[in-house]
Parts: C-alpha cells; sequence; structure tokens
C-alpha cells in the first residue's frame, strides 16, 4: 500500500524488500526437483515467466517448459529474453535477424539462463518458477490472443505453430 505523499524511493525501496521476502520464501518452498542453484536463478525465471504470460492458470506450466527444458540441456528459447536483448531497438516484431543476433540475454542463441533479470517478477510468477506444474511440456506457443499450447514433442510444437502462428491447419 501507498500512501499520497510517499516519494518515488521510498516506494521503490518497499516494493524491492517485498520482493525479496516472496523470493526469500518461494526459494525456502520451491520443489526439490527444481533446476536452479540460486535465489537469484529463481528470480531470473521469475522474471522471464512475468513476461511470457499473464494468464495465472498458465504460470506453472510456463515453469515447467522451461525446468524440463533446463533439466535436458536444452536452451530455453523464449521471445522476451530477445525483445530484452534489443533493448529500444525493439518495435514490436521480432525478425529472423533477431532471433539470430547473439546478445547476453537472448536464449535462442545462449545456453542456460541469462544473466540478470528482465522484469520484476510479480509474486505467483515467483512462486510458479518455484514450483512448476509436473507435466513433460518442453514448448509452447501463443495463440495469440494471451493464451498458449503447450507440447511435449517437437512435431506437436510444429502444428500449433503452423496453426496459431503461421495460420495453417
Amino acid at each position: 500500500h501507498y500512501r499520497v505523499d510517499d516519494d518515488l524511493f521510498s516506494m521503490l525501496q518497499r516494493s524491492y524488500q517485498m520482493m525479496q521476502t516472496h523470493l526469500a520464501q518461494a526459494w525456502a518452498q520451491r520443489d526439490p526437483d527444481l533446476k536452479l542453484n540460486s535465489p537469484y536463478e529463481l528470480l531470473i525465471i521469475a522474471s522471464i515467466i512475468e513476461k511470457e504470460t499473464a494468464q495465472e492458470s498458465e504460470r506453472n506450466w510456463v515453469s515447467a517448459v522451461f525446468n524440463n527444458r533446463l533439466k535436458k540441456g536444452m536452451r530455453l528459447q523464449t521471445d522476451p529474453t530477445i525483445i530484452y536483448g534489443m533493448g529500444d531497438r525493439y518495435k514490436g516484431n521480432i525478425t529472423k535477424k533477431d532471433i539470430l543476433e547473439k546478445t547476453a540475454f537472448n536464449t535462442y542463441r545462449i545456453d542456460g539462463l541469462p544473466p540478470t533479470p528482465i522484469a520484476a517478477p510479480s509474486k505467483a510468477s515467483l512462486f510458479a518458477a518455484a514450483n512448476p506444474a509436473k507435466v513433460n511440456y518442453l514448448y509452447f506457443v501463443s495463440k495469440n490472443d494471451g493464451s498458449h499450447i503447450f507440447s511435449s514433442t517437437y512435431k506437436e510444437h510444429n502444428r500449433a505453430v503452423n496453426e496459431y502462428q503461421r495460420n495453417r491447419k
């Protein structure tokens, strides 16, 4: 809660402290099968989850995809990390050139996690990152309505990409 006379610094400080509290709680309550080594890595994954979906029902599934990929040594390949790495150059569309560009954040081009969080995650994203759903999903694609289709195989994923991204059924 904030008051009308709060200054920016005090609001940011309280927000940061609240995030640190939630991060510590999420880390303490994390799934033992989580493929992360520190609360900071949890913060990074939570920040990506935050940018990937606003759908509360999908957060644990997105978390599962990332955790499953990390366990298999797969790249995360998540668009928000491309966008973050592009900075002000991002104008609303990701091109093949953008996907191929090697930045410190582009998880299509780097192994593992980006070096820092890409956003301030919500409490819900922190707890989703700490407790991925128990599913074997490795892929997801946007349905262009704020939700996603999740897949366990590359073949299923390609079908979903064709249907929802390329408009081919």
